[in-house]
C-alpha cells in the first residue's frame, strides 16, 4: 500500500472509530446508567462528557499537528483514545467514567484534526484531494451509524462494556497503522501559543460544563458560576489571541467569506440536525415506545445515506462552489427536518424514515464539503488547524444545540406521551430554524469557494517536498 493510501486509510477508520465512540451511549444510556448506578445528572454527564474533550481540544489539537508533527500527534491521539476507552470499559464509578469520556474527546480531538490535516498534504491535487475527502465525510456518517448499533449489539449479547473495550483495541490499531504514515508539518513552525491553549481549553470546558449541569436547572449557582467563567475566559482567550505575535489561531481569518461560510456551515450542523437527533433516540423510546434496537435503526436511516452521497459527491458538477454545496445541503436538510415534525402518539418507526433519508442524504453531501473547504480556506501549512476550527465550531454547535433542544422539549408538566410530542414538535422547528440560518450564512457571507481552488487559496496546494513529506 502506497503512502497516500496508507495515510488515507488511517485518517478515515481514525475519524469513524472517533464517531463511534461518540455515538456509543446514545443506544443503551438506560443500561450504562444502570451500571454505573447513575442518576438524572449523571446520565446527562454519560452524554455530554465526550463532546467536552472534543469541544475544548480541537483546535489546540490542530495547531500542534501543523507545528510538531501530523502523524505524531495522530498517534497521540490514538493512545489517549484507547486509554480513555479501557477505562471507561472497566470503571464502576460514574464519576471516573465521566472523566474517561472527556480524555476520550481529547484524543478523538487529535485524531480527526490531525487526521484531515494528513490527508491535505497526502493529496495535493485537486482532484485527488476532492475523492480523499469525500471517503473522510463518509467516514463521519459510517461512524455515526456503526456506533449505536455495535453498542446496541454488544449490550444485548453481553454488556454494555464491551463496546468500550473494542473501542479501546480499534485505538491501539489504529495507533499502529498510522506509524506507517509519512510526518508532514508546517515549514515555519510557530512558537506554542500555551495562554491561548489554556484559556481555550478552561473557557470551552466551564462553558460545555454549565450547559450539561443546566439541563438540571438553570439557576443553581454552580450553573451559573459555570457558564460566567466560561463565557469570560473565552472573552480573554480572543483578546489574547488579538494581542498575539504567534496566536494560536489567526481571528483574522473570520474575515475570509470562505473560512466564515464553512463555519458557519459546521456550527449549523451541529446546532441543527445533529442536535435534534441526538434526542430522537430518547422521545421514540418514552413517547412511542420503540425498543433501542429500532432507534439505532433510525439513526441508520440518517447516517447510512450520508455514507454513499459524501462518496458521490465528488461527482457532482466542478462548477458547483464549495459554497453552493453547502448552503444547498443545508437547506435540502431542513426539508427533511420539517418531514419529523407532527408524529403522534401513535407513530411507528416508518414515520421518521422518508425525513431522515433525505436529510441524510444532503448530510453527506455537507460532510464531504466541509471537510474539503475546512483546509481550502486556510492559510498553507494549516490544514489540521483548519479541521480542528471547522469541528469545534460543529461540536460546539452541537453542545449548544442539545441543550436548547432539551429545554424547547422539555414538558411544562407530567411527561405525558402527548407533552413528549409536543416537545419534539418544537425541538423540530427550532433545529430546523437553525439549519436554514446556517444556510442564509454561508450563501449570503461565503465568496466563491471553488471546489477546484487556485493553489493560493488552497491550504497545502503547494508544499515544498520538506513540507509535503518531512520524517
Amino acid at each position: 500500500m502506497d503512502a497516500a493510501r496508507r495515510t488515507l486509510l488511517s485518517a478515515t477508520l481514525g475519524t469513524m472509530t472517533v464517531l463511534v465512540a461518540f455515538t456509543a451511549p446514545l443506544a443503551n444510556l438506560n443500561q450504562t446508567a444502570g451500571g454505573l448506578d447513575a442518576g438524572p445528572t449523571g446520565r446527562t454527564w454519560i452524554l455530554s462528557s465526550m463532546a467536552i474533550g472534543l469541544g475544548a481540544f480541537l483546535l489546540t489539537a490542530g495547531r500542534v499537528a501543523d507545528d510538531y508533527g501530523r502523524r505524531r500527534a495522530f498517534v497521540a491521539g490514538s493512545v489517549v483514545l484507547a486509554v480513555g476507552s479501557l477505562v471507561s470499559a472497566v470503571t464502576p464509578d460514574v464519576e471516573v467514567f465521566v472523566l474517561a469520556r472527556i480524555v476520550t474527546g481529547v484524543g478523538g480531538a487529535a485524531v480527526i484534526a490531525s487526521g484531515l490535516g494528513m490527508i491535505a498534504v497526502a493529496f495535493p491535487d485537486p482532484l485527488e484531494r476532492a475523492r480523499a475527502t469525500g471517503w473522510w465525510g463518509a467516514s463521519v456518517g459510517a461512524g455515526i451509524a456503526v456506533g449505536p448499533l455495535v453498542s446496541t449489539w454488544l449490550g444485548r449479547w453481553h454488556s454494555w462494556r464491551d463496546v468500550y473495550a473494542v473501542l479501546a483495541l480499534a485505538a491501539v490499531l489504529l495507533a499502529v497503522t498510522a506509524t506507517g504514515c509519512r510526518e508532514s508539518r508546517a515549514t515555519h513552525r510557530a512558537r506554542l501559543d500555551l495562554p491561548g491553549i489554556v484559556l481555550l481549553a478552561l473557557g470551552t470546558s466551564a462553558l460545555l460544563a454549565g450547559l450539561t449541569e443546566g439541563r438540571q436547572g438553570w439557576t443553581r449557582p454552580a450553573v451559573i458560576t459555570l457558564l460566567t467563567l466560561g463565557v469570560l475566559l473565552l472573552a480573554a482567550f480572543v483578546v489574547a489571541e488579538w494581542r498575539s505575535d504567534h496566536p494560536m489561531i489567526d481571528l483574522g481569518l473570520f474575515r475570509r467569506p470562505a473560512f466564515a461560510a464553512v463555519t458557519a456551515a459546521a456550527f449549523a450542523t451541529g446546532g441543527g440536525i445533529i442536535a435534534l437527533l441526538s434526542f430522537v433516540s430518547g422521545f421514540a423510546g418514552l413517547a412511542l415506545g420503540l425498543a433501542p434496537t429500532t432507534t439505532a435503526w433510525l439513526m441508520l436511516a440518517w447516517s447510512g445515506p450520508s455514507v454513499l452521497t459524501a462518496l458521490a459527491a465528488r461527482r457532482l458538477p466542478h462548477h458547483w462552489t464549495g459554497r453552493a454545496r453547502m448552503g444547498s445541503a443545508l437547506v435540502v436538510i431542513v426539508v427533511g427536518q420539517l418531514m419529523l415534525w407532527g408524529v403522534d402518539s401513535t407513530s411507528g418507526a416508518a414515520r421518521f424514515v422518508p425525513g431522515l433519508l433525505l436529510a441524510g442524504v444532503a448530510t453527506g453531501v455537507l460532510n464531504a464539503a466541509l471537510g474539503r473547504e475546512s483546509v481550502a480556506s486556510v492559510p498553507e501549512g494549516q490544514g489540521a488547524l483548519g479541521s480542528g476550527a471547522n469541528n469545534t465550531a460543529r461540536y460546539l454547535g452541537s453542545a449548544l444545540g442539545v441543550t436548547v433542544v432539551s429545554v424547547v422539549a422539555a414538558p411544562s408538566g407530567s411527561a405525558t406521551k402527548e407533552a413528549l410530542v409536543a416537545g419534539w414538535d418544537r425541538a423540530v422547528i427550532v433545529t430546523a430554524a437553525v439549519s436554514l440560518l446556517g444556510a442564509l450564512v454561508v450563501l449570503l457571507v461565503g465568496e466563491r469557494s471553488a471546489v477546484e481552488p487556485e493553489p493560493r487559496d488552497t491550504a497545502l496546494a503547494k508544499l515544498s517536498p520538506d513540507e509535503a513529506w518531512e520524517g
